[in-house]
């Protein structure tokens, strides 16, 4: 599988999640480090900011990221996207319930 259709099958599950993507210019300055992007909770709903100047595999990695944030282990996952994920470091899972919290709040 070509790292297009990597982003392309990575991005279908995000969305799938109900997250939306942007594609962003991320102003940086050249002696700090490169950030690509990363998954935010914004006005209650989760928003995955990725760099639109990133490589192909930044993307990569940036949705692989944001996916570790959510239980994938009852969706089936092509084993190429399945590995991909396994190698990706482990992240603090997002509470839903926290989310609906913050949509109920004034």
């Amino acid at each position: 599988m070509d790292e297009n259709t990597i982003i392309d099958r990575l991005e279908e599950l995000i969305k799938s999640f109900g997250i939306q993507i942007r594609c962003e210019a991320i102003k940086q300055d050249e002696d700090l480090v490169n950030v690509v992007g990363g998954l935010c909770l914004l006005r209650g709903e989760y928003v995955l900011i990725i760099n639109s100047k990133a490589t192909a595999m930044d993307r990569i990695e940036t949705l692989a990221t944001a996916l570790k944030h959510f239980d994938l282990d009852q969706i089936y996952l092509r084993p190429v996207l399945r590995e991909l994920l396994d190698r990706t470091p482990e992240q603090r899972p997002f509470n839903l319930i926290d989310k609906q919290k913050l949509k109920d709040s004034p």
